[in-house]
């Protein structure tokens, strides 16, 4: 049995490979990646390293040979280009003769309004399509995403938001790690779903929790989408990212990432990280940074 995750050297890719190597001999693993020389760490702990990219789909083909279950973890980019990368990865596992797929989807793909939600829903239908067993992850939303508000925080900014009372989900990229490992190294995931969710938070909520963490105050600043993106470029946030963070803010205050599931417990066989667990770690991680 050969395992193969994409992406490998990224942020959650490499997590991921960390959680797999508990459970599975590193001879039985293989990680696909851009740039091999970046996966230097990997080769040298017996992972057998691979060169794959979205972009060059016959490098994906040669890449997935003789691999029988793979995760693909989304790609990074634009709608547009995520698409034509997520769709070259499927053609080359099926051509490859892959048996099963995972993949790394977002909170409810399938019916969400969000936009980038889009991206995930071609490409859980692309997989369907091939008739590949196939378990879509989708995850909620990773608490590192906030650091850049929790170091505003930190340095006395208000959390600015133009979410409403929309809520959240909540969780660790290590969590979501330890799922992904799970499904792909253990059995009976053929053609599941899993909705990954944290405790259903609202900012007001997660500000209050931040604000225990930190000891003092996180005052929560609702403002309407046009105010939040005015402060965002005053904060020298690049003009090309602010449609992307004003449109999550968006779809979180339409409810799109309020979604109600126990199955991380299932899959992790254990309790989420609490939340002031899962901050306390990236606060700390930020003060070890400065």
């Amino acid at each position: 049995m050969k395992l193969l995750v994409t992406g490998a050297t990224g942020k959650l890719g490499s997590k991921i490979v960390e959680a797999l190597l508990k459970s599975v001999p590193a001879s039985q693993l293989a990680v696909s990646v851009r740039n091999p020389e970046k996966a230097e760490g990997l080769k040298a702990q017996g992972i057998e390293v691979r060169h794959g990219d979205f972009d060059h789909p016959e490098t994906l083909e040669t890449a997935f040979a003789g691999i029988d279950r793979l995760l693909i973890i989304s790609a990074d980019g634009d709608n547009d280009t995520r698409i034509r990368q997520h769709t070259n990865a499927v053609a080359a596992a099926q051509r490859a003769q892959v048996r099963f797929i995972a993949y790394t989807s977002a909170a409810n793909a399938k019916e969400s309004k969000l936009f980038l939600a889009e991206v995930h829903r071609v490409t859980e239908e692309a997989i369907i399509q091939t008739g590949i067993p196939y378990s879509f992850l989708r995850n909620n939303w990773y608490l590192e995403n906030e650091i850049g508000s929790i170091q505003g925080a930190i340095a006395g900014a208000p959390w600015v938001t133009s979410a409403g009372g929309g809520k959240v989900g909540w969780a660790l990229q290590q969590d979501y790690a330890e799922a992904a490992a799970a499904v792909l190294a253990g059995t009976g995931h053929e053609n599941s779903i899993y909705e990954l969710s944290g405790e259903l938070l609202t900012q007001e909520e997660f500000a209050a929790v931040l604000g225990t963490v930190l000891g003092k105050e996180v005052p929560v600043l609702q403002v309407d989408d046009a105010k939040y993106a005015e402060i965002m470029i005053g904060a020298g946030i690049p003009d090309f990212v602010i449609p992307i963070l004003v449109g999550i803010q968006q779809g979180i205050r339409e409810g799109a990432l309020e979604i109600e599931s126990n199955d991380f417990e299932k899959l992790l066989g254990r309790s989420l990280t609490p939340i002031t667990v899962g901050l306390t770690q990236i606060v700390n991680g930020i003060a070890g940074t400065d």
